[in-house]
């Protein structure tokens, strides 16, 4: 099992009902954390693959192979 931190975060009411209204039955407010920290990461990176999109510069994999020499 892994090591429990007792530590405290505050929070306003405001913020402690709206988590305590996302938390399902049974969650654990360290679940629900996680499952929440786990969807930011997840549209961080979809912004920055999107960030990419819009401004990288692009090669076809033959090309890329042939920079490479590895074609």
């Amino acid at each position: 099992m892994t090591d429990v931190a007792n530590k405290r975060i505050p929070v306003t009411e405001e913020i402690w009902e709206s988590l305590a209204g996302m938390k399902k039955h049974g969650q654990t407010y360290d679940q629900l954390l996680a499952e929440m920290i786990a969807l930011k990461q997840e549209r961080d990176f979809l912004a920055h693959l999107e960030e990419i999109e819009k401004h990288g510069d692009f090669v076809s994999l033959k090309d890329a192979a042939k920079m490479l020499n590895i074609s």
